[in-house]
């Protein structure tokens, strides 16, 4: 079944001087056009393409990465505007267009959005929302505390940042909770801290509970073995915002890990750092 605004993997039917014609089956042969020919392509090679529409609405192959695919959620900067809309770059030679409707407020050529794909079901062209809320699952998530997922950074709030949460759920990272820089755009590995009665998802960017600090413990020792002397010039003193640019965990965590080191008899503390033992040098640790 060919999906458009999808990658497809479709098999090599002929060549001709402008390209190469993949197999559509029922939709019929689809063209690849030169430039996006492997180089190593024949005759009945099965090649992965992405299918789109070109200024003339017909249905294209490529070679080439859009930043988006249907169905999906982008951070994607305008390229243009004209008196429809605005045209927003996904990595592919014709732009992708997010009419005014689907604009939040007037979008301006040079600045970037979250905006989700889709496939217009009066048109069946690809085109993008900035109303992205809509386009959010309303099913109740199955998330357990503490699984790990993946978000995208929407946008800053009183309370903090709003992100979409596995391309569905609408989640929420607390400023408090945040020891570093996030920006709108941004995709990291975030941890579920609550599953809300309304479906949405308190996210936290750090893992919680004993077991986030005893893999935060064998990281530690480990730095501190990689130290000039075994001496880390990092202790409980330390600015939260220092602990975090070179550790990526809360100072919590990190006295924790160090008070978990201390009582294993691997390091020693002092006001200007941690200094690995004998025992440390000699015993090593086990991950746990």
């Amino acid at each position: 079944m060919i999906r458009l605004g999808k990658y497809n993997t479709l098999q090599i039917l002929r060549q001709v001087d402008f390209g190469m014609y993949l197999d559509g089956g029922e939709i019929g042969d689809i063209l690849l056009p030169r430039r996006y020919v492997p180089k190593d392509a024949k005759i009945g090679d099965s090649i992965e393409v992405f299918l789109y529409l070109d200024s003339e609405e017909r249905l294209i192959a490529t070679t080439e990465k859009p930043l988006v695919q249907v169905n999906e959620f982008a951070f994607l900067e305008v390229k243009w505007t004209n008196q429809y809309g605005a045209f927003l770059d996904w990595g592919l030679m014709k732009d992708l267009f997010c009419p005014f409707r689907e604009q939040k407020m007037r979008m301006q050529q040079g600045r970037s959005y979250i905006v989700y794909c889709y496939i217009d079901t009066l048109t069946s062209r690809i085109v993008a929302s900035a109303k992205v809320e809509k386009f959010l699952s309303n099913e109740m998530p199955t998330y357990r505390i503490g699984d790990a997922v993946q978000v995208l950074i929407q946008q800053k709030t009183d309370l903090g940042f709003k992100a979409i949460v596995e391309g569905r759920f609408s989640g929420l990272i607390y400023q408090n909770e945040l020891f570093r820089d996030i920006h709108t755009g941004d995709r990291l590995t975030g941890y579920v801290k609550a599953v809300r009665e309304d479906g949405k998802l308190d996210i936290s960017l750090q893992q919680s509970g004993q077991r986030h600090v005893r893999d935060f413990s064998y990281q530690l020792f480990e730095y501190i073995k990689n130290c000039e002397d075994g001496f880390c010039r990092f202790h409980d003193k330390s600015l939260a915002e220092d602990i975090y640019a070179e550790f990526q965990v809360s100072k919590k965590t990190f006295k924790k890990a160090v008070g978990d080191l201390y009582k294993k008899h691997l390091i020693t503390i002092h006001d200007d750092g941690l200094r690995l033992t004998d025992e440390g040098r000699i015993s090593g640790m086990n991950e746990e």
